[in-house]
């Protein structure tokens, strides 16, 4: 444990202190104003905070960002075309606590990571070290041991949303606190799980309209194939030790096959010549990773082989892989996993074979923006309620409270006047919620039984029974649904 102890404590003043210290600058300058993007980059802008107004007393972290009323309908949008989508595939959902042990991400995903050795949200409290969840495959798979998951029988195919937190440099898609989808199959070692998993994420971008995409396959192969090929790639990159970028001449120590990750481009120049870890795979690994191939070409689905693909983790085994999309430009890639056969009994568990992917949602909508996704236009839109009650008097409001209650029972969205004001002005607040309709309420509709129902955007209206107003909104509503 000595030796983890004094990793978690470089981890808490990496992941802490340097971190408040960058959430802390700009902030106190009287000069300039920040705005969070919806990509969540904090724009800095050359003009007094006056010139737009005060700035608040507390903010938002960098790269945390808040959504909106008008930017929830579209995540539950979708959301929900990615709960179907499991469904479709049979993958059921699991929830998992956002605060986890530090030792299970130290061991989940590799002490020579750059998320552990760089980017992780840390603390401690008493003895006890804890850590915000940078990644939910570890985390998921202490719940499948922990609750005896393997023990259901069959493979049990997972998945999950959530917000994940890495204490890196914000920039566009890419957060502090970001969220994000993702599944895990475990328990099957057949390459048919691997090839579902694949299907499903594939699907998932096709649900969402995203077709111009890349897969990137590759094996990392099991640890005797590993061991073999590390000492290939270090025999070829050990003369250019002194050209390597500074945090690969240390993987050169550590773990020489993360370099094969450098974005550095002079990295990249030497990388490009570097052996494939394809000629280092046993027969085992050549023929899972053969069917895997065999499988998706088998339904017509085009892959690009990479053999320097290796992903972040260091649980990787076997199959990995990665999609991009031209739609997000040079931080290209949208999601990515594999194969982590020896994750589950690294963690405690029994061995238990193991294959998932994850995408980050907001590089998801970003996607989908670029692409000018009808989805993406239609969020105001489709958080206006059906109709807005203008109620004039207090007959009226009392009335209007008992109408609200009916309307809503029918599934008819509605809402009203909460600060008792005019009805110009309520017309006007009608007008700004977006409302469809609105259902004018005052002394003569009250005595009479029928009530103005008036169309917002065609600016008609008609007289009608309350029913019949229920009726029509009904009818209003369905069709909306139904486009």
């Amino acid at each position: 444990m000595l030796g983890l102890e004094r990793v978690v404590i470089g981890f808490l003043i990496l992941g802490t202190v340097n971190v408040f210290q960058l959430l802390l600058q700009g902030s106190s300058s009287p000069h300039f104003q920040f705005l969070v993007s919806y990509d969540g980059t904090r724009i800095k802008q050359n003009s007094t905070r006056s010139d737009i107004m005060a700035a608040p007393k507390f903010q938002s972290h960098l790269g945390m960002v808040d959504l909106l009323p008008e930017h929830t309908p579209l995540w539950r949008k979708i959301e929900q075309a990615l709960h179907d989508q499991a469904a479709l595939f049979d993958f059921h959902e699991i929830r998992t606590p956002i605060m986890e042990q530090t030792e299970l991400i130290v061991r989940g995903v590799g002490a020579t990571s750059d998320i552990v050795s760089k980017e992780i949200f840390a603390f401690e409290k008493g003895d006890s070290h804890y850590i915000l969840r940078p990644e939910c495959t570890a985390p998921v798979v202490r719940a499948y041991i922990e609750h005896h998951l393997g023990q259901r029988g069959g493979a049990q195919k997972l998945y999950y949303f959530g917000p994940m937190f890495r204490a890196e440099r914000p920039q566009k898609g890419r957060l502090r606190q970001f969220h994000q989808f993702g599944v895990e199959v475990l328990g099957s070692a057949h390459p048919i799980a691997d090839i579902e998993t694949l299907q499903l994420m594939l699907a998932v971008l096709e649900a969402l309209g995203l077709t111009d995409w890349t897969l990137k396959l590759n094996s990392v192969g099991d640890r005797p194939s590993r061991e073999a090929y590390k000492k290939v790639l270090l025999e070829y990159l050990t003369p250019f030790a002194s050209q390597l970028s500074e945090i690969s001449q240390k993987r050169l120590e550590t773990n020489p096959m993360r370099i094969l990750d450098s974005k550095d481009a002079s990295d990249q120049q030497i990388i490009a010549g570097a052996p494939s870890i394809l000629d280092s795979l046993n027969e085992e690994c050549q023929a899972h990773f053969a069917q895997v191939r065999e499988g998706l070409d088998a339904l017509g689905i085009p892959y690009e082989l990479t053999p320097q693909l290796v992903r972040g983790m260091d649980y990787y085994t076997q199959t990995a892989f990665e999609v991009t999309s031209a739609a997000l430009g040079s931080q290209d890639a949208i999601a990515g996993g594999g194969r982590y056969d020896l994750l589950v009994e690294e963690l405690g568990g029994a061995p238990t074979p193991a294959v998932g992917f994850a995408m980050g949602m907001e590089r998801l909508i970003l996607a989908m923006q670029s692409i000018n996704h009808p989805w993406t236009q239609q969020e105001a839109a489709s958080a206006a309620p059906d109709v807005y009650l203008v109620a004039l008097g207090e007959e009226a409001q009392t009335w209007g409270l008992n109408a609200l209650q009916t309307l809503r029972s029918k599934g008819i969205s509605a809402t009203i006047d909460m600060q008792g004001r005019s009805m110009k002005a309520q017309m006007k607040d009608a007008n700004r919620s977006g409302a469809r309709y609105t259902l004018i309420v005052g002394e003569q509709e009250l005595q009479q039984q029928t009530f103005v129902l008036r169309h917002m955007a065609e600016s008609s209206e008609e007289t009608l029974s309350f029913d019949d107003v229920i009726q029509r909104l009904q009818q209003a509503a369905s069709a909306i649904k139904g486009s």
